[in-house]
């Protein structure tokens, strides 16, 4: 990180305080506490956006506190690049709120539970403290089933209690993960510490090792249900289906993201002294059933929310694949990770969009978009291309390098690998076709995707897409530097 020694007194002063990581993840819950109090929709669609963007100059400051910070709270090369991702789209999440609202009547609890969700994953990033981490991913869980239920229906409700059920089985499986780590490292670390991150690294190498295992074991089955890795992700299509509003991929993106942080955390912890199961090979299994389901599952998905969570789960399987290479690997999954939540972000966007023309978010609905609406489809046509791994964005590059690590380290692995990417693209690719440029359904053609709020809605996808790009042709040397040194700190 950026050192203080060129910064005026007053300005090193600031930056060294020790409360400062605490105000991104404490403005959001003020904010959604404030927003709970509101009760006109307007006025409080607009304070979610304000309180957004008051969150990310909080977070942009974050790499330049001193190296040597430490506390419950501790910004790394690891954390960083994801919390100014999640800030970013946290912002035009809630722009886009304000634009395209939700379901009826769902406007209030929307926008507090929208910010106490912000706040939470933040929160979960920042931490250096496992249980601490597990504390905010759980809280997270809870507010992305009630996120879930606002629609207040038969299958609203039944997705928002297996949205519960399954998190908290989780969430009691990663809790006694975070024990054995505990019960682990407790002679060599020291009781005020035992759960520090840090802390654990540095005496990982002389640790118990079945006890690391085991942890590790438990921790992914638990935070692997949060962060949607098959076979523990049946609860995500169905909390996105029944959302509210397509938007409702913004926060399952998010504590997925999170939640696969975490599982990272675990495994670089594991695998310094690893017993007789390699924690990678975990997570290369996962990976490959993730990529695999995605691919499968993409053909039959009628409805736009459970069309984007299979396009996460696929996400979500190539990231967990390059974390258990590890290495080098570790970069590509960071990455893919960032161009995952743009292009999720994005696809969500343009599809809210288009199911409040349509008035409906049946694929079947929403088929034809580039003839009715143009730029509509030509930008989700761009979001489920990166999704897909068609250069030069983000995606692509990230795959490449994957791909690269595969056959360098593991030959053998190289080619379930390229048979999973070419499936998944070749279904997201046929998805795309019938979105974008198959027939437009009877009186489609009438419409037109004019007005305010669809310029800015477009503009919010095109700025992701313009990153997506951006990242793929150029990525800048401070996060890239941020990014080996992540893949360096966590092997």
């Amino acid at each position: 990180m950026p050192g203080l020694e060129t910064a005026p007194a007053w300005l090193a002063s600031l930056l060294a305080a020790p409360w400062l990581p605490w105000l991104p993840v404490l403005l959001p819950w003020l904010g959604a506490a404030v927003l709970s109090w509101i009760t006109s929709s307007t006025v409080g669609a607009r304070l979610n956006v304000a309180v957004a963007a008051l969150t990310l100059p909080l977070i942009a400051a974050l790499p330049f506190l001193p190296g040597e910070a430490e506390g419950l709270l501790r910004p790394d090369a690891l954390n960083l690049p994801l919390l100014l991702l999640a800030a970013l789209i946290g912002l035009t999440g809630a722009i886009a709120s304000l634009l395209q609202p939700p379901h009826e009547g769902t406007a209030r609890a929307w926008a507090s539970g929208y910010q106490a969700l912000l706040g939470t994953i933040y929160l979960a990033l920042l931490a250096d403290d496992l249980a601490l981490t597990w504390m905010a991913l759980v809280l997270a869980g809870m507010i992305v089933a009630m996120l879930a239920a606002l629609r207040r229906g038969p299958a609203a409700l039944a997705a928002a209690w297996k949205t519960v059920l399954l998190g908290g089985a989780g969430a009691g499986l990663a809790l006694l993960g975070i024990m054995v780590f505990g019960m682990a490292a407790q002679p060599l670390a020291g009781s005020p510490e035992t759960l520090s991150f840090h802390a654990l690294l540095r005496v990982g190498r002389e640790a118990e090792s079945g006890l690391l295992t085991l942890g590790f074991v438990l921790v992914l089955a638990g935070y692997g249900v949060l962060a949607g890795l098959v076979p523990l992700h049946a609860w995500l299509p169905d909390a996105q289906a029944e959302g509210p509003t397509p938007l409702m991929a913004i926060p399952c993106t998010l504590l997925g993201q999170a939640a696969l942080l975490a599982v990272l955390r675990a495994k670089a912890i594991a695998a310094l002294n690893p017993a007789w199961l390699p924690p990678g090979a975990l997570l290369l299994a996962a990976g490959l059933l993730g990529i695999g389901f995605a691919a499968a599952a993409l053909w039959r998905q009628r409805q736009a929310g459970r069309f984007l969570a299979v396009c996460a789960i696929g996400q979500t399987g190539l990231v967990a694949f390059a974390f258990g290479l590890g290495g080098p690997a570790v970069m590509a999954g960071l990455l893919q990770m960032m161009g995952a939540g743009l292009a999720l972000s994005a696809a969500a966007f343009a599809l809210t969009r288009a199911t409040a023309l349509r008035g409906e978010d049946g694929m079947a609905a929403l088929s034809g978009l580039a003839a009715s609406e143009p730029r509509l489809g030509w930008g989700l046509a761009g979001a489920l291309g990166a999704l897909a791994g068609l250069p030069p964005m983000t995606q692509f590059i990230s795959e490449f390098l994957l791909v690269q690590q595969a056959v360098a380290r593991l030959p053998w692995i190289a080619l379930p690998l390229g048979v999973g990417l070419v499936a998944l693209a070749i279904a997201t690719l046929a998805r795309l076709r019938g979105l974008c440029f198959g027939p437009a359904p009877a009186g489609a053609q009438h419409m037109a995707d004019g007005g305010p709020g669809g310029e800015v809605m477009m503009m919010l996808a095109g700025l992701h897409l313009l990153l997506l790009l951006a990242l793929g042709l150029f990525l800048p040397a401070p996060l890239a530097g941020l990014l080996m040194d992540a893949a360096r700190l966590v092997g």
